[in-house]
Order: structure tokens, then C-alpha cells, then sequence
């Protein structure tokens, strides 16, 4: 259900972006990030965290790390990192296809600031072997997400 609903998102909102379907799970960022050659950043994390009661999701490059005293900062409040079934409820999407495209909830989106460091990211689309190319303008614009900056540099100790 899930590849379907992102595959429907798209068609209706982005028909000229095509869903690239892989033979095998991608299981992590760098693996990703070789099977699509591109550098690991750009490859687009969709996290979905909740503050107090409300859930939101953030995508972030590939190699960023959330700096937790930026989103406490940005978001006014602890944030705790959901689990797989609870995502699962809230996006129709699996660990690993998580992304911002086709949510059962509507879970307000945003977009860090990491991924204006390339001309074109690459979310999940909906399940763990599959993605889609987008400019990062572009994908915030489809999902209607705000860009903060809630990330430490991928190269920050």
C-alpha cells in the first residue's frame, strides 16, 4: 500500500518524477547512496519525531545529524524519535520508505536546510527499494514543508 500511495501522490502532484524501483533494499544511507551514484547527503531521510503530543515529520540529508538543542530550539520542545509501527500509522510508509509523499496523517513536513546543499536529493518513495530525484526547492514546494535548520554539518565533531 505504501508504494502505492507515494505512486499516487506523484501522479497526481508530479507526474514528470519517476519513481526509480531497485531489485534489493537499500539498508543504509551509504548503500544508497552507491546504488544511485550520489554522495550519501543526498540522499533524503524522512524522520518522523513527536513533541508533546503532536507528530511531524523532517527530512534531512543522508550524512546531517539533528543537533538537538537547534529542534528544541526551532520546535519549543523535547522531540522523541518514533517507532516503526507508529510511523507506519502515520505515513502508510515502512522503515526505510519513509517519506513525505502520500501520508495517512496530515503531519506537518518539514525540510532542514541540509538539503540546499545539492542541486537534486533523494527521498524514499515509499518503500525501502524505492526513490524518486528532486530538487530540494521542489520537494518542499510538493509537500508543502517549512525549511528550518536543525542539523549539525556532516562534518561537525
Amino acid at each position: 500500500m505504501s508504494l502505492l500511495t507515494a505512486r499516487s501522490f506523484l501522479a497526481e502532484y508530479a507526474p514528470d518524477l519517476k519513481i526509480i524501483e531497485l531489485e534489493d533494499n537499500a539498508t543504509s544511507v551509504q548503500q544508497a547512496a552507491d546504488i544511485h551514484g550520489v554522495e550519501p547527503g543526498q540522499i533524503a531521510r524522512s524522520l518522523v519525531y513527536k513533541i508533546g503530543e503532536n507528530p511531524l515529520m523532517i527530512v534531512v540529508s543522508g550524512d546531517a545529524q539533528i543537533d538537538n538543542t537547534r529542534f528544541k530550539d526551532v520546535f519549543g520542545g523535547e522531540a522523541t524519535l518514533l517507532d516503526d509501527e507508529t510511523v507506519m500509522e502515520l505515513t502508510s510508509h515502512p522503515a526505510g520508505g519513509v517519506c513525505p509523499f502520500g501520508l495517512t496523517a496530515d503531519l506537518p513536513v518539514y525540510c532542514d536546510k541540509s538539503l540546499q546543499h545539492f542541486d537534486e536529493v533523494l527521498p524514499a518513495a515509499g518503500s525501502p527499494d524505492s526513490a524518486v530525484r528532486v530538487c530540494p526547492s521542489r520537494l518542499a514546494e510538493l509537500v508543502k514543508a517549512e525549511w528550518v535548520d536543525v542539523c549539525s554539518p556532516a562534518d561537525a565533531s
